[in-house]
């Protein structure tokens, strides 16, 4: 696949916007030349104040708009980018960012407010967004499209306290490769999917959280500037730090038990929600 050099004169699409590593994306999209950008986030009053600065720094050189939306309600997803394709055009790039994690054991999550919301927020929005744009992005075949997808390390092991969240970026993770897979059969030679993989990152998200052993809490610029350049190359997945590739081989060949063991008393994964509070 090509490389794309940056979202130069592109349309972009960041979900979770209004903070963290949305903000992130968002401020590099117009940093990097984007022409227009859509801002998607169910707090609406920081969203329109981000879309505000943003238009004022850039000049008037990225058309910058906002949309409130609660990405939890399917129907609400589906309207917004019915409204993004009709004012600002079909999504060159889309950044599935917005995520919710509930942390405690599974017995203690409240079925909706818990259970409910992760799953429609982390896993399904995405895919209902995705869907709802699709068919625009598809067809322009000669045109460069990139989808990333923002996963975890979590997707790709167990931890206790965090199984709802896992179970939500095991989702987002294997949808992610299937979609890729069925876009390159398909003949969409110039259409990326990325799926990003991180440990903890410092966005207040996951305070309280502890980087198990040789994994420290990225930066959330450090991150973001990983899941880019990867989107950007086209790169499957990306995977930070370099534990994360350590720990899912490591997984993959020892025995359940013996992964356990190391896991919990040498990597001090298992142990790593346990004074979490979150933002």
């Amino acid at each position: 696949m090509k490389r794309s050099s940056s979202v130069r004169g592109a349309t972009v699409l960041v979900t979770g916007a209004a903070r963290g590593m949305g903000e992130l994306y968002a401020r590099r999209a117009v940093a990097e030349g984007a022409d227009r950008l859509a801002l998607w986030d169910v707090d609406s009053g920081r969203l329109d104040a981000l879309a505000a600065e943003l238009s004022e720094a850039c000049g008037g050189g990225t058309e910058v708009r906002a949309y409130a939306v609660d990405l939890a309600d399917r129907e609400r997803v589906t309207e917004a980018a019915e409204r993004v394709l009709a004012e600002l055009g079909t999504p060159d790039v889309l950044i599935n960012n917005a995520g919710i994690v509930r942390g405690a054991p599974f017995w203690e999550h409240d079925p909706e407010r818990d259970i409910e919301a992760t799953m429609r927020v982390n896993a399904l929005a995405p895919m209902h967004l995705t869907r709802a744009l699709l068919p625009a992005m598809m067809a322009d075949r000669a045109r460069p499209r990139r989808i990333l997808n923002i996963a975890s390390a979590a997707g790709t092991l167990a931890n206790p306290n965090m199984s709802v969240y896992a179970a939500s970026k095991w989702a987002m993770i294997g949808w992610s490769e299937s979609l890729r897979l069925e876009l390159r059969r398909s003949g969409y030679e110039r259409f990326g999917v990325t799926v990003f993989c991180p440990s903890y990152i410092s966005t207040g998200m996951f305070a309280g959280a502890r980087g198990p052993l040789l994994t420290p809490i990225m930066t959330p610029e450090r991150a973001t500037r990983a899941a880019w350049e990867g989107m950007l190359a086209g790169t499957p997945v990306v995977s930070k730090p370099w534990t994360v590739k350590l720990a899912m081989a490591l997984r993959g060949v020892l025995p359940t038990r013996l992964w356990d063991a190391i896991a919990g008393r040498v990597f001090h994964v298992y142990s790593s929600m346990d004074r979490f509070t979150g933002r």
